[in-house]
């Protein structure tokens, strides 16, 4: 069995993704994604392609991106990647769009939060320079 196809159970997943089970039941309840296959006994079994999507899901998340959001961009790059009728001409451009709309809207958010890291360190350096003088 190649890497790709090895399947791994939820606990594997979640101690790979950093995403609690809950967390990953979640994601599947609400359509972001699905296990590969299930065991015998029922058990979620996931490949290396779900633990790549749960890694992007993971990314999304510090970037305030909705659900819906999460899961027209999962869309997006899914009908993209596809290989059984991928997109041509019109539909190719309008997905591109699209996932270029969302690649400014996460490049704004980064810049939010760098400006947001700026702030949080110098209210810390002045704490320190603080704590420094009432030595």
């Amino acid at each position: 069995m190649t890497d790709q196809r090895r399947q791994m159970q939820i606990g594997e997943v979640a101690e790979r993704t950093g995403l609690s089970l809950r967390t990953i039941r979640h994601y599947e309840d609400v359509g972001l994604v699905m296990p590969s296959a299930r065991s015998k006994g029922g058990f979620r079994l996931y490949t290396e392609l779900d633990v790549e999507r749960l890694m992007v899901i993971r990314r999304m998340k510090p970037l305030d991106f909705s659900l819906d959001e999460m899961r027209e961009l999962l869309e997006i790059t899914d009908r993209l990647a596809a290989t059984e009728e991928p997109p041509t001409g019109e539909e190719r451009e309008r997905l591109r769009e699209r996932l270029d709309a969302y690649r400014m809207v996460a490049d704004a958010r980064c810049e939010k939060l760098r400006a947001q890291l700026m702030a949080a360190e110098d209210f810390a350096t002045t704490l320190h320079r603080k704590l420094d003088a009432a030595r």
